[in-house]
């Protein structure tokens, strides 16, 4: 679970050197919305969307957007921390999101 189980996910669908690049300290590896869909499965990226209150593809542009940054900044100095807020801190920048109108439908 959190940060490592999320990144080992990446790493078993063949995106590891993306996600080394986002917990790293060099540049960040962009990410595609299909890419998030492909890692996660679309009925997580739905219920995730469902949760912020935006679309599916909304909710993948927000994910491929935020994730890079999110991890990195998660990942001080290439370190994994010790207790990772991430899926609380990637639900609060998507609900914000949600409610400040900036849904793609």
């Amino acid at each position: 679970g959190g940060l490592a189980g999320l990144l080992q996910c990446f790493q078993q669908k063949g995106l590891g050197g993306l996600v080394s690049s986002w917990v790293g300290t060099g540049q960040n590896i962009p990410i595609s919305p299909d890419q998030i869909q492909h890692v996660l499965g679309s009925d997580q990226v739905k219920q995730l969307a469902a949760k912020a209150g935006m679309s599916p593809e909304a909710a993948g542009n927000v994910l491929s957007q935020l994730l890079p940054t999110l991890v990195d900044k998660l990942t001080p100095n290439g370190e994994m921390p010790q207790h990772s807020t991430l899926l609380e801190t990637g639900m609060s920048i998507l609900q914000s999101m949600g409610k400040s109108g900036t849904n793609a439908a």
